[in-house]
């Protein structure tokens, strides 16, 4: 599973143990980036951090310092550099497409590759699932029983069947900036599909910066027929996943409107993220995790 072609929903689906695979992304990937002869930030995962004059001698590795005549001290981990919440959209619109669940697969194996990788940073983590309610808030922390748990509510999750659950994006976010009492890094899996009118989400992201908080937010989609709307040319019954909705159509028939509304939805939420000064990811479920895993890490590059 290595190789970054074969991360596809399906077979992940088909595989069933998230935490193995995401150590396996995790690693794969941390082995190409060392390899790489271009890579704009390195990534180090320091079991140690040098001494400092005056602080306690109790943990200082005398081993490290017979070999390099270096003072270190031993790093645990409750030594966090960073705080970070993953929350991942869990509404009925993310399990489209029906046939692969793609887009709650991909943003589940995405938080959990990031919560290894947090977590080899020493840095702690929790994670928010949410639909129309908060269906799973964890506490932030560091430690690898921690990560083990968080490993095990992923597989939960990717596990339970799909249920009818619209969504409250921006009542979630209202409640999580209150909720998060330290600063933190919230990284957030959603399609960002609610309703007609955006603009309540954008006053909650605002409200999570307003706290001081980052935010990442992979949009995730199939951009293929969600965007592009590649349907062969013949009759459908489109169902929505939230209200149920159905409609007949030949797809050729709205496919010119369908992709001009779209690609001014999409223009939107870019911009008005990009005035609240929040990255957002376009995380295509057709294209592996490398962009997750090296967009988080440019962010924390700039945070730390």
């Amino acid at each position: 599973m290595a190789n970054t072609t074969q991360w596809d929903p399906q077979s992940i689906r088909s595989y069933g143990n998230l935490e193995f695979l995401a150590k396996q992304l995790v690693d794969g990937f941390i082995t190409g980036l060392h390899k790489s002869p271009y890579h704009g930030f390195s990534v180090e995962f320091a079991e140690h951090r040098l001494y400092n004059t005056g602080e306690s001698t109790r943990h200082i590795d005398w081993k490290v310092y017979a070999k390099t005549d270096r003072l270190f001290v031993k790093r645990y981990e409750e030594e966090t550099n960073l705080r970070c919440l993953l929350m991942v959209d869990t509404s009925s619109s993310m399990y489209y497409p029906v046939d692969s669940l793609g887009k709650i697969t991909f943003s589940l194996m995405g938080a959990a590759a990031l919560a290894y990788l947090l977590q080899k940073q020493r840095d702690a983590v929790g994670l928010c699932a949410f639909s129309d309610q908060v269906d799973l808030m964890t506490p932030i922390k560091s430690t690898g029983a921690h990560v083990h748990q968080l490993m095990g509510h992923f597989q939960n999750l990717l596990d339970a069947p799909s249920r009818d659950k619209s969504t409250r994006v921006a009542e979630i976010l209202d409640e999580t900036a209150e909720k998060i009492h330290k600063r933190s890094l919230v990284i957030i899996f959603s399609d960002m599909f609610e309703g007609e009118n955006p603009e309540p989400i954008f006053q909650a992201l605002q409200h999570l910066k307003h706290n001081k908080h980052e935010v990442l937010v992979f949009h995730v989609t199939d951009r293929k027929t969600e965007y592009k709307f590649q349907f062969e040319d013949r009759p459908y019954e489109f169902i929505d996943l939230e209200s149920g909705d159905k409609m007949k159509l030949q797809p050729s028939e709205v496919k010119e409107a369908f992709q001009t509304k779209m690609e001014e939805f999409y223009a939107q939420l870019k911009l008005r993220l990009g005035q609240l000064k929040i990255d957002m990811v376009e995380a295509d479920i057709n294209e592996g995790f490398d962009k997750v895993l090296t967009s988080y890490l440019i962010k924390r590059s700039r945070m730390i």
